[in-house]
């Protein structure tokens, strides 16, 4: 039944609130399903408890997330739960930031059977991003490309299309369309065109932007048009393409700031943001300590040329004890390829109850 409400949690567009999805069961009988749609919408248990009805008092209520404690744009959950006659509540885990604590011993002091910790790591890692942006005021930041057996993302001339197989592309457009904004330098712009849609799966299309120091990117490109923001240098003053909003950040060590161009999308409540390279993006934000997770589609092709364009090229490390090693990393198989995903810092439950974990810079 966690299975279920994981599954449910992952639907909807929900930002800046978390993705949670709750089931209403009768031992092995679902009764409802609910997941939270948008915010200021009904939150999933308050959802799934509301299609129940009646049929809900002296059920199971299985939600991924705490029930909320707060009033906010919605009443409290715990209220909800204790009101609908649900005799225990399963939770996932624990909300690693509430607004009002309290809301389990609420729920227990009215008689309900609580448990907490079922299936703890994948239902925080449903909230992760909500948690980061709630706490630090950043994205939640996934840097994802496709590459060859030998690391590579494109030929030495720039040709990409395709690395992967179809399955891989349509796994691709999913991540976008839950993602609330799409990343890329002006180098993948300039060489690819790109216009970052959501094509392969029914979806939205999230915020584009591209890092352009200089301001190059031209009107005539599928970027230079609505739904785009595009970050410049200070002082740049080129042409702004019509339709394209521009925002001006500080110099960094290889192009612009990435921590002023993070808090700034942060500022816009972007909670989830997919970078998509190229290159240079990829190792400035492993150089700076700014990616949260990875996730790589690694076809069986191989080019074998050195001057083939890798997947991150920043200053790296020297030694191979000093290198990046991913947490909860998993493997699915899509065709032919394989997509490994895994977290940079190491996630799991026990950040929830770990106040001084340290922060994404």
């Amino acid at each position: 039944m966690m299975q279920r409400a994981l599954e449910e949690g992952a639907k909807g567009y929900p930002s800046p609130n978390p993705h949670v999805g709750a089931v209403v069961a009768d031992g092995d009988r679902v009764v409802s399903v609910g997941h939270h749609v948008r915010a200021g919408q009904m939150h999933a248990e308050a959802l799934a408890l509301s299609v129940a009805g009646e049929k809900a008092r002296g059920k199971t209520l299985y939600v991924t997330l705490e029930p909320c404690n707060h009033h906010g744009r919605t009443p409290p959950c715990a209220d909800a739960v204790i009101a609908s006659g649900v005799s225990r509540v399963v939770i996932g885990c624990a909300d690693p930031a509430p607004h009002v604590a309290g809301s389990i011993e609420k729920m227990r002091a009215a008689g309900v059977e609580v448990s907490v910790g079922v299936r703890e790591d994948d239902a925080y890692a449903l909230v992760a991003d909500f948690h980061k942006h709630h706490t630090t005021g950043l994205p939640f930041v996934t840097l994802k490309a496709a590459v060859t057996l030998d690391g590579k993302m494109a030929t030495r001339v720039g040709d990409s299309k395709w690395i992967t197989s179809e399955a891989s592309r349509v796994e691709a457009h999913r991540m976008r369309d839950r993602s609330d904004a799409i990343l890329v330098g002006i180098g993948t712009a300039l060489a690819d065109d790109p216009a970052l849609t959501v094509r392969h799966v029914e979806g939205r299309d999230p915020l584009r932007v591209v890092l352009d120091s200089e301001g190059r990117l031209p009107s005539t490109a599928k970027l230079a048009s609505s739904n785009t923001l595009v970050f410049r240098a200070r002082g740049v003053t080129a042409p702004i393409p019509s339709g394209v909003e521009v925002v001006h950040v500080p110099r960094g060590e290889s192009g612009l700031s990435l921590p002023d161009v993070l808090r700034e999308l942060g500022r816009r409540d972007i909670v989830r943001l997919l970078v998509e390279g190229g290159g240079r993006v990829h190792g400035a934000m492993l150089d700076g300590a700014l990616v949260d997770r990875v996730a790589v589609f690694i076809a069986p092709v191989v080019l074998g040329d050195a001057l083939a364009v890798g997947f991150a090229a920043g200053r790296g490390v020297d030694y191979m004890a000093d290198a990046l090693r991913l947490h909860r990393v998993r493997h699915r198989s899509l065709g032919e390829d394989i997509l490994m995903t895994g977290d940079v810092a190491a996630a799991g439950a026990r950040l929830l109850r770990d106040s001084d974990a340290p922060k994404t810079p």
